[in-house]
């Protein structure tokens, strides 16, 4: 008896497909990516939140009175994420310039200017300043929101210190979970440097403070 071969063509989409598991696409997933929106979007929150925090705890160092912590943070709230904004617009905008600037080298069609602007692949200074600005007060609101319930002075403070501490760990995560970097060291990072920023800015009030300076 003699055999009949039957020929299928696959395309080589379909083939590419197939041999790669939906697993190992995920793990090939370039997670650069998202670095330009998580960069100000983390850096955002955390500076709102480190900010603002050793700012009240500054406050809190040579004065008791819960309003002068509340206003100290709440103008460092409104200073802060303005600053953020102008800062992220300022920067997006120069990359934007040098961006443009390599295209129009590359080629003299306009037209590839526009096709790369509307597909996104530009940045986007005012898309940036909104982020960072929201991201900063996301951040700064959390001590805020700590103190203004608590009256007596050093419950307050200890739980405007809490407050902070469970928000640079969870910071932390949220960075590196997206990012897909180890957790722990992110959070440990985050964690380090916002005690640091607190207990330097109370330490130096307080010694000044007590010079009468």
């Amino acid at each position: 008896m003699s055999h009949k071969h039957i020929e299928i063509s696959i395309p080589a989409n379909v083939a590419e497909q197939k041999s790669c598991p939906l697993g190992l696409e995920e793990n090939n997933f370039d997670y650069s990516q998202r670095a330009q929106w998580l960069r100000a979007a983390v850096l955002g929150a955390n500076d709102g939140l480190v900010s603002v925090t050793s700012l009240m705890m500054g406050v809190g160092a040579v004065k008791d009175d819960i309003k002068a912590m509340l206003i100290a943070g709440f103008a460092g709230l409104v200073a802060g994420a303005c600053s953020m904004a102008i800062g992220e617009f300022v920067s997006v905008y120069a990359q934007l310039d040098i961006e443009k600037a390599q295209i129009k080298r590359e080629s003299n069609n306009t037209r590839v200017n526009e096709q790369e602007a509307e597909n996104g692949k530009l940045p986007n200074p005012f898309q940036a300043a909104i982020a960072s600005a929201l991201a900063f007060s996301v951040g700064a609101v959390m001590p805020l929101l700590a103190a203004v319930f608590v009256r007596q002075y050093k419950v307050r403070l200890a739980v405007v210190a809490a407050v902070a501490s469970l928000a640079f760990l969870v910071f932390g995560g949220i960075g590196a979970k997206l990012g897909k970097t180890p957790i722990k060291k992110s959070c440990a990072r985050v964690l380090i440097g916002g005690w640091m920023a607190m207990a330097i800015t109370f330490g130096l009030t307080k010694l000044i403070g007590s010079t009468g300076f």
